[in-house]
This record gives C-alpha cells, sequence and structure tokens, in this order.
C-alpha cells in the first residue's frame, strides 16, 4: 500500500513539476511576461487563453492529487509506526541494559573501554599528571 502511495506521489510531482514550468508568465516579479501568444482570438481551446486556463485546472487537479496523496502517506506512516513515544523508548532502553548517555544502566558494550580503563592507559602513556591542572606533562 505505501509502495503503490509513494509512486503515485512521485508521479503527480513530475506531473507537478512540467505543468508549472509549462505555464506563461504573467508578468510578476522578473516582468519577462510570456511572450507572442497562439493563433485566433477568443476562448478557443488552443488559443493562449484557452490553452492557460486547461493547464490552470489541469494543475489545480494534480496539485490537489499532490496533497491528498501526502496526507495519506502521512496517515499510513502513523498506522503502520504505532510505537511509543520518545519518552517510553528511553525508559524502556534503561530498563533493558542498553546503555545511555548517562550511562545509568550498567555496562558499556564490549569494544568500548570504560573511563577507568581510558585513564590507566593514558597514564601509562607517559608524563605524570600535575597536581594543580590534571593534564599530563611531557619530560
Amino acid at each position: 500500500m505505501t509502495t503503490v502511495l509513494i509512486v503515485i506521489h512521485i508521479m503527480l510531482v513530475l506531473a507537478l513539476i512540467v505543468l508549472v514550468l509549462l505555464q506563461r508568465s504573467e508578468g510578476g516579479a522578473l516582468g519577462i511576461g510570456g511572450g507572442g501568444g497562439g493563433g485566433g482570438g477568443g476562448g478557443g481551446f488552443m488559443s493562449a487563453r484557452g490553452a492557460a486556463d486547461a493547464l490552470t485546472k489541469t494543475t489545480t487537479i494534480v496539485a490537489a492529487g499532490f496533497f491528498a496523496t501526502s496526507i495519506a502517506l502521512g496517515v499510513v506512516a502513523n498506522q503502520t509506526n504505532r510505537t511509543e513515544d520518545v519518552l517510553q523508548r528511553i525508559e524502556g532502553a534503561s530498563q533493558t541494559g542498553v546503555p545511555t548517555e548517562g550511562g545509568e544502566s550498567g555496562t558499556a558494550p564490549a569494544g568500548v573501554p570504560s573511563a577507568d580503563t581510558l585513564l590507566d592507559d593514558l597514564n601509562s602513556q607517559g608524563g605524570t599528571p600535575t597536581p594543580s591542572t590534571g593534564v599530563p606533562t611531557s619530560e
């Protein structure tokens, strides 16, 4: 279901891009304003005004479809992804023994040195910490 909605959504996005780029500028901020129109007067389908009306209506329909698929994708994502909120996930992680930032839930995973081991390694590499700053000095 989600894949079908995504494919339709992408097709609507591409159609919307093409339709917007095909439309004639009305002057606006750039002052470019379009250019010479098609033949004939009045409101015929292939006249400049008739083609603009058709493009405008088509753009409106495609834009409505784009919004509909956007809302549908949001609803589907919400229904399929029914998990607890972030705070409940954090509480669940601390109860299952997964380490958190504060280190409250026990030991670190394998391969991650503890603070004591890391401090011992740094002290054994050379230099003695000065009492006032705690920064090793090289002699």
